[in-house]
């Protein structure tokens, strides 16, 4: 259970609402005891999943393993096309 303070209630809302949206608990601590507890409204949690940047690559590259020269040849080439 994630905790916050009644002072991030009020700065920082935006971030506890995405906790409780997420299926998080959240306790609220008034001065150092808890004052409340937030739960989300629906007992199925809506968990945002993360992508998996390393399954993208090899899907796009697979083992691929460049050289030096090669990595070099694609630099140059992505910098001449912001130059022209």
């Amino acid at each position: 259970m994630k905790k916050a303070t009644v002072a991030d209630l009020r700065n920082n809302f935006r971030r506890v609402s995405v906790l409780i949206d997420n299926g998080e608990s959240v306790e609220i601590t008034k001065r150092g005891r808890v004052f409340a507890r937030l739960v989300p409204a629906v007992d199925t949690p809506r968990k945002m999943k993360k992508p998996d940047m390393m399954a993208q690559l090899r899907e796009i590259w697979g083992n691929r393993v460049f050289s030096a020269a090669e990595v070099k040849a694609m630099r140059e080439a992505e910098l001449e096309g912001e130059e022209g």
